[in-house]
C-alpha cells in the first residue's frame, strides 16, 4: 500500500470492470500478444494503448534534456488531459485515464470523470496528478481490484537497480498527433502525425523501438488495446456467435475479479491441516514416510528444473 492506493494487475478484465466502475459506457480492454499492426486494426475503433514494462531504474537520461524517443510538447498540456503521476501504484489507472479523458468527444465517459476533467482543466500537470491521487471515487475504485493479501508492507523506499518495478504509460491520437502520455515526464511525447485511422501502423514502430532499448532476453511486457465494447459491434452486425464468446468472456473477467478480492490463506491452512490431521490417523511411521516421499518428489522437481534451465532459464513474462 502507498499512500492509499494498491499496485493493480495489468489484466484486460480488471481495467474493462475498472472503467465499468467509473461510469464509462460501451468500453473494454484487449490483450495484445504480438505487435501485430493488422490485429490491432481489427480491433477498430481502438482509442489507444497502455504499455507496461519494467522501468529502467539505471538508465540515464539525455544530456540535452531530450526524451529517449520522439520530441517533449509542453504546449500541449494546455490542449490535452496530462497529469503528472505525484503517488506510487496509481500509474495503471493514470494511464488508463490519459487515453480515457483524451477521447471524452468519441467516449461516453460518464458525469463523475467528465466533471473531474472539467474541474482540473486549468490546472498544471502536477496539479491535476495530485487532483487525480486525491479523488476518493478514483482511488476507490481503483483498490477495489487490487489483489487481497493479509501481508501488507507499509514501508517505503527509494527503489535500486536490483529491484523490479514495472510502469504503466499510455499511447494515443490527440489532434492528429500520436502522444506517449508518461506521468513521470515532464510533458506529452509527440511521435509524428497520426490520425485515429492511422494510429494502428503508427504505433506499432514506436513500440518496437522502445522495447528495443531492452536486452533481448528482456519479456516482460504487456500490452493493452482500449477499444469500443465488441459487444456492441457484434449486435450491430447480428454475429450471435460473437456474442456469445464476449459475454463467455464477460463472465470470466467477473469471476477472475471476484477471486481477487479474497485470499485464501486460512483456506489453504485449513485444508492443509485437515490432510495432516488424515496422515496422522495412519500412524506415525505412515506420516514420516509420507513426509520423506514429499521430500524426495521436490528434489528430483528442482534437479529436473535446473537440468532444464541449463542455469540460463527465461525470463518469466510479468502480466
Amino acid at each position: 500500500m502507498s499512500g492509499g492506493w494498491n499496485t493493480i494487475e495489468s489484466d484486460a478484465g480488471v481495467f474493462t470492470f475498472l472503467l465499468d466502475n467509473l461510469g464509462v459506457k460501451d468500453v473494454q480492454f484487449e490483450e495484445l500478444i504480438a505487435l501485430d499492426a493488422e490485429y490491432l486494426r481489427q480491433l477498430s475503433p481502438v482509442y489507444g494503448v497502455i504499455f507496461l514494462f519494467k522501468y529502467p531504474t539505471s538508465e540515464k537520461p539525455n544530456s540535452d534534456g531530450t526524451p529517449k524517443d520522439g520530441q517533449y510538447d509542453y504546449a500541449a498540456a494546455d490542449n490535452l488531459f496530462f497529469a503528472a503521476q505525484t503517488i506510487q501504484n496509481a500509474c495503471g489507472t493514470q494511464a488508463l485515464l490519459s487515453v480515457l479523458l483524451n477521447k471524452d468527444g468519441e467516449i461516453d465517459v460518464g458525469t463523475q470523470l467528465r466533471d473531474f476533467k472539467e474541474f482540473t482543466a486549468g490546472f498544471p500537470a502536477e496539479f491535476r496528478g495530485e487532483a487525480l491521487s486525491n479523488s476518493e471515487l478514483i482511488r476507490d475504485v481503483h483498490n477495489s481490484f487490487a489483489k487481497s493479501s493479509p501481508f501488507v508492507d507499509e514501508t517505503q523506499r527509494t527503489a535500486t537497480d536490483d529491484d523490479d518495478v514495472y510502469h504503466f504509460i499510455a499511447y494515443t491520437p490527440i489532434n492528429g498527433i500520436l502522444y506517449e502520455l508518461d506521468g513521470l515526464q515532464p510533458a506529452p511525447i509527440a511521435h509524428g502525425a497520426s490520425t485515429s485511422e492511422e494510429f494502428p501502423e503508427k504505433v506499432i514502430p514506436v513500440l518496437q523501438r522502445r522495447i528495443e532499448r531492452y536486452p533481448a532476453n528482456e519479456i516482460r511486457f504487456n500490452l493493452l488495446a482500449m477499444v469500443r465494447d465488441l459487444r456492441v459491434g457484434a449486435r450491430e452486425i447480428g454475429d450471435h456467435e460473437m456474442l456469445f464468446r464476449e459475454e463467455q468472456k464477460r463472465d470470466g473477467w467477473q469471476f477472475e475479479n471476484a477471486l481477487r478480492r479474497h485470499n485464501f490463506v486460512g483456506f489453504a491452512g485449513e485444508v492443509l491441516k485437515g490432510v495432516i490431521a488424515e496422515k496422522l490417523e495412519e500412524g506415525p511411521e505412515a506420516y514420516k514416510a509420507w513426509i520423506e516421499e514429499a521430500k524426495k518428489k521436490t528434489r528430483s522437481r528442482a534437479e529436473e528444473h535446473k537440468k532444464k534451465q541449463g542455469g540460463d532459464g527465461d525470463v518469466e513474462m510479468a502480466t
